[in-house]
């Protein structure tokens, strides 16, 4: 159904048959649940600090002896608070600190395999195109030349991209 349609019909429906379909749609699919949990009651500091519970986990496990570095955890995570339409700053404190944690997992410990230095310089490109579209660098500017540095200190392999993705000109 196109948005027109939808629109047409959703216009021909009376105030009570509009208010019965969105209750139907509200129990029936969890997603539209969840964005209207969001919407009228968001407490997004707590999404954010469960998300960083979750991404801390896989790298500093509680419960399993060893890490597990998966970055489509964070990702998810990310996907999920854009579809929400979280406060980017809110978001790119999540963005920074998935790569901070995996920065303080990997230093001081035998080299990662190439995959995890090219996931996390993903990350930070992604970060940085993020925070540059909401105009958020001057404010986070600092914890990204951080990253940076400790890259280049640590000798990621990839270190010298890092620093050119922190520069979006």
């Amino acid at each position: 159904m196109s948005k027109r349609a939808l629109k047409k019909h959703l216009l021909d429906l009376d105030n009570a048959a509009l208010q019965e379909q969105i209750m139907e749609l509200y129990d029936r699919i969890p997603a539209v649940k969840t964005y209207y949990d969001f919407v009228f009651n968001p407490k997004e500091d707590k999404l954010v600090d469960e998300a960083k519970v979750k991404i801390s986990n896989e790298y500093f496990p509680t419960r399993r002896k060893r890490a597990r570095k998966r970055r489509s955890v964070a990702q998810k995570y990310i996907k999920h608070f854009k579809t929400l339409g979280m406060n980017p700053l809110l978001l790119v404190d999540v963005m920074l600190f998935n790569i901070e944690i995996a920065q303080t997992y990997a230093q001081g410990t035998t080299p990662q395999p190439d995959a995890f230095y090219k996931s996390m310089l993903n990350s930070f490109k992604e970060l940085v195109q993020y925070a540059t579209y909401h105009h958020l660098l001057e404010e986070v500017g600092d914890r990204i030349e951080r990253i940076v540095s400790l890259t280049e200190d640590e000798r990621w392999p990839n270190a010298t991209l890092f620093d050119e993705a922190a520069d979006p000109e």
